[in-house]
């Protein structure tokens, strides 16, 4: 819990933070009153700085030297002090622009945005590819190909098409394939993978070794949620020995996953902004992690996010990952309308005996 302050200390915890990240100094009394003019003395803010010493929000790294902030410091000003920042209208126009003049390209954009914000930034970025979470049943054909084969065509929410080949036990007529299609289109509509799992106890032989295949692709297909990473701007943070940890955190698949998991849970919307691994990831200690989900939660999404240390510009970078996210929600939107009128305009697969 962040403890309450006066406006006075409020303004002076501001000025300190703002200070710091552009200098890299400790920040003292004198320098505070003559360069901001303010109308109380050096004493006074003196002692406001030790008591937000005492509260935690700054510390002091050598005696008689100025204060930098803490975790808190920075979690406080974040959460108080930032206000609505935005970036500029010269620089939105700029960043459309480059997303305007790109083909609708699933590859092109996650490159694009996550270059985007590392140059932006002067930060790390990376952009995970949107996918549906969790993946939903849309429908499934059986086609028979040849003696016991057959061809499984499982399309998903989201436009993703999955093809299986399975071999029979023994041949079957493509009416038979076509009659267990259809009961299994009636059963699992709008299925995920734990919903099959429960269907499917009641099917005989056919039905149930297909909804198994179902089951094992709806599976794969969750657990590759975060398969697809885009990252940019590493240089940025190689020199700083805070942030140096958070490149093997951008190489741990399995640390980022959780970490977005638990910052972005599906009733969490906005930017989240996650200072020193917030007390639960100790390899995020010295880095702040600025993210965003973009699309649409309940359907298809992604994530953008910069990731550099604790004294970075937090109002830019917290305007440039909200603005790349709402572009990507837009790319998300026109890109899976087309691929659902595509697949609607798909004619099915028959067979003619």
């Amino acid at each position: 819990m962040l403890r309450p302050l006066t406006e006075r200390q409020e303004h002076i915890l501001g000025l300190v933070v703002r200070t710091y990240i552009e200098t890299g100094q400790p920040v003292g009394s004198k320098t505070l009153v003559e360069a901001f003019e303010l109308d109380v003395s050096s004493a006074t803010v003196r002692n406001e700085l030790a008591t937000l010493g005492d509260l935690g929000y700054l510390l002091q790294p050598h005696t008689s030297g100025g204060r930098v902030p803490t975790e808190m410091g920075y979690r406080y000003f974040v959460q108080k002090l930032l206000g609505d920042f935005r970036l500029p209208n010269h620089e939105q126009q700029m960043i459309r622009h480059q997303f305007h003049q790109a083909r609708l390209d699933m590859e092109q954009w996650m490159r694009l945005a996550a270059a985007i914000l590392a140059r932006t930034s002067q930060s790390a970025s990376f952009v995970t590819a949107p996918h549906v979470r969790p993946n939903r049943f849309r429908y499934l054909q059986l086609i028979s190909t040849q003696g016991r084969t057959v061809l499984m065509i499982l399309v998903l929410h989201g436009g993703d098409v999955r093809q299986q080949m399975l071999t029979l036990a023994e041949p079957l007529p493509q009416a038979r394939l076509s009659a267990a299609a259809e009961r299994l289109n009636a059963l699992y509509v709008d299925a995920d993978q734990d919903e099959v799992a429960l269907r499917m106890q009641s099917l005989d032989t056919l039905e149930n070794e297909i909804s198994r295949l179902v089951f094992d692709i709806l599976r794969q297909g969750d657990s590759r949620a975060f398969s697809h990473i885009y990252r940019d701007g590493l240089v940025n943070i190689l020199d700083d020995e805070g942030t140096r940890q958070a490149v093997r955190v951008l190489e741990e698949r399995t640390l980022l996953s959780n970490v977005i998991a638990q910052a972005l849970v599906p009733e969490v919307t906005g930017v989240q902004v996650v200072i020193g691994g917030d007390g639960r990831w100790e390899e995020l200690k010295d880095c702040t992690l600025i993210l965003s989900r973009y699309g649409a939660p309940d359907a298809v999404s992604g994530t953008v996010a910069v990731i550099g240390s604790t004294r970075m510009p937090y109002g830019r970078n917290v305007a440039a990952v909200r603005y790349v996210a709402s572009l990507m929600s837009g790319f998300v939107y026109d890109y899976y309308a087309d691929l659902n009128q595509a697949a609607l305009k798909e004619p099915r697969y028959e067979r003619s005996d």
